[in-house]
């Protein structure tokens, strides 16, 4: 099978190639920032999706049609099928399962073109056919926190996106993690949300509001969320020892996908507690803390300074640079480490603040006590 990219990044690129990819013959789709591609891959890839991953390594996820299919059937059952609005970027897993659901249903998606803004995307919204040929037709979008965040705060002042937000059958809200005064503050708006929890890896969201979607299986082991099901990737291109070690196979000859979450599964119902590595989902987008410690550390003064996870209100996740007995202003600093972090890595994995404690709590091995920094400033459950 072919491997070729989209024609641009522009969403109607996108969907015209996904077309071919998942309900023709191909060739199949390279979407992100990936440059070291093969230009074959095997029979049945759909897309391959560059992704920053869990490390901050960018690696390549290839997904095949048939688990793309599965994916957005299994959708429709679950919350039911409709029409789609196309709110997020194209070439994210969530982007190509919103394309990819309105293939599959035979439906043209609604595509909000250009930068997120709550006006554009209310007009989109409530420019949806909302009947056809006499019978209610349902609609549906996906986001991230930031973007609904967004579109709360501009319905408190415009009627238009607050109808707009109550108009969707349902709002799938995945990418980062989703505070639970903002869901609340959602649903008292009369908005319908779904919480999502998934990657490229399981193509898109697999477990809705804890539960995983039909076909899908989940189990803890050693603390670990590990998957299971028809909507598996086939692999990372080009790295088989990667792929050996995150999807293995059980004696039962049964495929998982280690998705480095740390995790408890209930009667059912699953809730994610963090990451076992020191990873956090920053607006969707995975930021390494070691990573980022590696360059606040070459900064002068800084050396012995921690990096640990936040909450954020509006992407989720942030981090803290935490700092022994310092003389430095706190501001000033804080500014030069977030330069210096948006040059090397991005602007999504800048710290938010700089604290300056008396002494650095250790361990009695020397190093520090990040857990200790963690339940006093940041967020323990990482």
């Amino acid at each position: 099978m072919k491997l070729e990219r989209a024609a641009s990044e522009d969403p109607r690129d996108v969907l015209r190639a996904l077309r071919h990819a998942v309900l023709g013959a191909g060739p199949a789709v390279a979407l992100g920032a990936g440059s070291a591609l093969p230009g074959e891959v095997p029979a049945g890839t759909a897309v391959v999706i560059t992704t920053s991953g869990s490390t901050g390594v960018p690696k390549s996820v290839a997904i095949g049609r048939n688990a793309l299919i599965a994916s957005a059937f299994a959708t429709s059952e679950r919350i039911g099928a409709g029409a789609w609005l196309l709110a997020v970027p194209a070439t994210y897993v969530a982007g190509v399962q919103v394309l990819v659901r309105a293939l599959v249903n035979g439906r043209e998606p609604a595509v909000l073109a250009g930068p997120f803004r709550p006006e554009p995307f209310a007009a989109a919204a409530l420019g949806m056919a909302s009947h056809e040929d006499g019978a209610r037709v349902p609609t549906y979008t996906s986001l991230v926190p930031a973007q609904l965040q967004r579109l709360l705060d501009a319905a408190e002042s415009d009627p238009d996106v607050a109808r707009a937000l109550r108009s969707f059958e349902r709002i799938l809200i995945g990418g980062q993690a989703l505070a639970p005064s903002l869901r609340e503050r959602a649903e008292a708006a009369g908005a319908r949300i779904v919480r999502t929890y998934g990657s490229s890896e399981t193509s898109g969201g697999c477990v809705y509001d804890g539960v995983p979607l039909d076909g899908v299986a989940l189990a803890i082991v050693d603390g670990e969320v590990r998957v299971s099901g028809p909507t598996l990737a086939d692999g990372y291109v080009g790295d088989p020892d990667r792929t050996a070690e995150i999807f293995p196979t059980d004696a039962d000859g049964t495929r998982w996908y280690r998705t480095g979450d740390a995790g408890v599964l209930a009667d059912g119902v699953l809730r994610v507690t963090g990451r076992l590595d020191n990873v956090i989902v920053s607006g969707g987008v995975n930021v390494s803390l070691d990573r980022v410690e590696a360059v606040v550390h070459g900064l002068p003064g800084l050396e012995s300074a921690v990096v640990i996870p936040t909450e954020d209100a509006r992407w989720g996740q942030g981090s803290a640079v935490v700092l022994g007995a310092s003389d430095l202003d706190e501001q000033e600093t804080l500014e030069r480490v977030r330069a210096a972090v948006a040059r090397a890595i991005g602007p999504a994995a800048r710290p938010a603040r700089v604290i300056v404690v008396e002494a650095l709590p250790v361990l009695a091995s020397g190093k520090p006590d990040r857990a200790a920094l963690r339940q006093r400033f940041g967020s323990a459950k990482n």
